[in-house]
């Protein structure tokens, strides 16, 4: 009997040992989310342990656009409102690309490596058609209308039946890239173009320009402006012909220094293009109620590492801004004033954007020094 105690003993240590063994050393500060108790470690594959090995197959994401490594290192974590479900079935991505309605889903044409995105009214559909045919079959497009033409599209365009069309009367291109340009849905895409209706694209190529934007690892982007037959609010914008693109205009009398907008890190809003990782982060900065998007062009540079390498005006692919105030338009133009009173709101979110900016940023320095100072 005497037996009994001392092999309890044992098996407890045993276990211990197992335990011990098995959790790696540096899974205190890391939870994972309250999926497990600890976090998938940094080592190599030498140090997971015996348990993550048999918990993995259970917790990894079978996303087809994010591949989980096994054991604990690199699963990924299941979505809040998917904690009902099994991880493995958890897809968190989407895009953009139309699909048959009929055959097997494994001999769909793949998802285009691109995204052209545009905020268009019927008015303007000349333009916009010249323009989608400068972007190739690589390319997936979304129209936002937003002036309830839609399906007149369709009797004119061939590739407007195979666009997809959201229409939301007198919406702005921000209002729209909020609501359905989510992260999530635009993740399969290399690079998306946020453009403008009214465009001039005659010595513009998108796959062209695309190399140039990869050849300089540009982040965020945009075509160069011909300002002898448009216009461009900022100098820095205005094509060059020294070379491919440009990204500062510093070192002038109104740009002295290169760290500040708009002299480099500095992209204007009507043609802009963003990498899939810059997206992310605008997208989270664009704010829900102020539709015009004035003053995201100052800010874009807190989406990149190094502002002053990862911005740059294509010059050697550029565009012609024609300033046709069709958005201006659509208040309530049937009233005297409408185009002044649109006016009127794009300054005032640009003074509110201003503002929750500068008291965000007060508030996480303030934070961080509180952080700083605690033993």
């Amino acid at each position: 009997m005497r037996l009994v105690p001392v092999l309890s003993a044992l098996a407890m240590v045993s276990l211990g040992f197992v335990l011990g063994f098995s959790f790696p050393a540096s899974m205190t500060p890391n939870l994972q989310c309250g999926v497990l108790p600890w976090s998938g470690s940094t080592n190599s594959s030498s140090s997971e342990s015996f348990l993550g090995r048999l918990w993995a197959p259970l917790l990894r994401n079978s996303s087809s656009t994010s591949n989980a490594t096994t054991g604990l290192h690199g699963i990924a974590r299941r979505p809040e409102g998917a904690g009902r479900l099994p991880p493995g079935i958890v897809v968190s991505e989407s895009d953009l690309h139309l699909r048959r309605l009929w055959g097997s889903p494994s001999q769909d044409a793949p998802v285009r490596k691109y995204l052209l995105t545009m905020a268009v009214g019927h008015k303007e559909r000349v333009n916009v058609n010249a323009t989608v045919h400068k972007f190739s079959d690589k390319f997936d497009m979304l129209m936002f209308h937003y002036d309830g033409h839609t399906t007149e599209w369709d009797d004119e365009f061939q590739w407007s039946k195979e666009a997809v069309h959201v229409s939301a009367r007198k919406q702005t291109k921000w209002w729209f890239a909020k609501r359905f340009l989510h992260p999530s849905i635009v993740a399969p895409y290399d690079y998306v173009f946020l453009w403008d209706e009214d465009l001039g694209v005659d010595n513009f190529n998108a796959e062209a320009y695309i190399d140039i934007v990869k050849k300089h690892r540009l982040e965020i982007s945009q075509p160069g402006l011909d300002s002898t037959k448009g216009k461009s609010a900022y100098k820095v914008s205005v094509k060059r012909n020294s070379g491919e693109m440009h990204k500062t205009d510093a070192g002038g009398n109104w740009c002295p220094d290169v760290h500040k907008r708009p002299c480099s890190g500095f992209v204007e809003v009507m043609a802009p293009v963003f990498s899939r990782d810059a997206w992310r982060c605008v997208w989270h900065m664009i704010q829900n109620d102020l539709v015009h998007g004035w003053g995201l062009d100052y800010n874009l540079w807190r989406c990149v590492d190094d502002p002053e390498e990862q911005f740059g005006i294509v010059d050697a692919q550029y565009v012609v801004h024609h300033v046709v105030p069709t958005l201006k338009d659509q208040g309530n133009g049937e009233k005297q004033g409408s185009r002044a009173k649109i006016k009127d709101r794009q300054y005032e979110e640009w003074h509110a954007f201003d503002s929750r900016l500068d008291n965000a940023d007060k508030e996480l320095a303030n934070s961080t020094t509180r952080s700083s100072s605690q033993p």
